[in-house]
């Protein structure tokens, strides 16, 4: 462990994160559930990380990105780091290393977090809750913690709502703690120089931007570089940004539906000001009530999580086809 005058301890967490490749709220996460390192402080009370720090998380990052869970590798030695990395598809492997989780064991652990999510949402304890998060998002990663957990825990909160067992502030109360950590759920990893470009926002009217923002994240994890806009923008602003982006897709998350016009007529004209060039992508929840405002205008729209991501890979291929023209 590095003292305080350990003249090695000198690197900050911004140099850290950049150098292991994990972000900055990733590294405080793990070190104060998990004390995967144990960084000095400046007189000023800045985090100092020593070079086995920085060499220690970019192991961790190595084999939680290959499905091992942080609680379980947190406290391995460098060497037993590398020797679990070493030795991945070695079945004879020494049974202390952390086993990768499978689909269906994600599956189970995800709905086991769940649980004990709503349960915090229910008592209203916010600190609880965002430490269910921050540690579903480390052992799930965040695909699954996105899609698995949060989506169904968001759809129960919204159903209990509904009968009045919760209250709008709960909602809220969750949403916020989602928001705080976004940047823990998008992609370490920078986008390639020729990635896609996407904008996400949703329409005027549509003030829930929570699908939205999941929906900038998964598009991030898939390759793409993701101009996340927020909530609420009219048509005119949404193609200016595509415009200036260079944009080859753009996202449009509907959460409310209404029986006025105003979503229709604001995806067609976005559809007009952007042309035919640029997809149009569609989801949320309250995607299915515009069918037919969607059929007419001819989005891509949203079925799934897995629709989604296959979306994304057919026009990330199709941009790629038409840059080697």
């Amino acid at each position: 462990m590095a003292t305080f005058n350990d003249d090695s301890a000198q690197y900050l967490i911004s140099t850290v994160s950049k150098r292991s490749g994990v972000k900055s709220d990733l590294v405080r996460a793990w070190e104060r559930r998990y004390q995967a390192v144990t960084p000095t402080r400046t007189a000023g009370g800045h985090r100092v990380y020593t070079d086995q720090d920085i060499a220690r998380l970019k192991l961790l990052n190595q084999a939680t990105g290959n499905g091992h869970s942080i609680s379980q590798i947190a406290q391995f030695s460098l060497d037993d780091l590398k020797n679990l990395l070493k030795n991945e598809t070695d079945e004879t492997a020494p049974a202390l290393h952390a086993s990768t989780y499978t689909s269906g064991n994600r599956i189970h652990l995800a709905e086991d977090y769940i649980e004990k999510c709503y349960a915090t949402v229910l008592a209203f304890d916010a600190k609880t809750l965002e430490s269910h998060f921050e540690n579903a998002i480390v052992e799930l990663g965040s695909e699954a913690f996105i899609e698995h957990l949060l989506t169904p825990l968001l759809t129960r909160i919204g159903e209990r709502w509904k009968t009045g067992e919760l209250r709008p502030v709960h909602e809220h109360m969750a949403s916020a703690i989602i928001r705080s950590l976004t940047y823990i759920l998008r992609n370490n990893n920078p986008c390639a120089a020729n990635a896609p470009k996407m904008i996400v926002s949703t329409p005027i009217g549509q003030l829930h931007e929570l699908g939205a923002l999941l929906a900038a994240i998964m598009a991030e994890l898939k390759g793409w570089q993701v101009t996340y806009l927020g909530a609420n923008l009219p048509a005119e602003e949404i193609a200016a940004a595509v415009k200036f982006t260079n944009a080859r897709a753009v996202t449009i998350s509907l959460s409310f539906s209404t029986d006025d016009h105003v979503v229709p007529k604001e995806l067609r004209r976005l559809k007009k000001l952007i042309g035919n060039d640029v997809a149009l992508i569609v989801g949320g929840r309250a995607a299915a009530h515009y069918k037919a405002a969607l059929d007419e205008v001819g989005v891509l729209n949203i079925q799934s999580y897995e629709h989604f991501r296959q979306l994304l890979d057919q026009l990330g291929a199709n941009n790629v086809a038409q840059q080697c023209l």
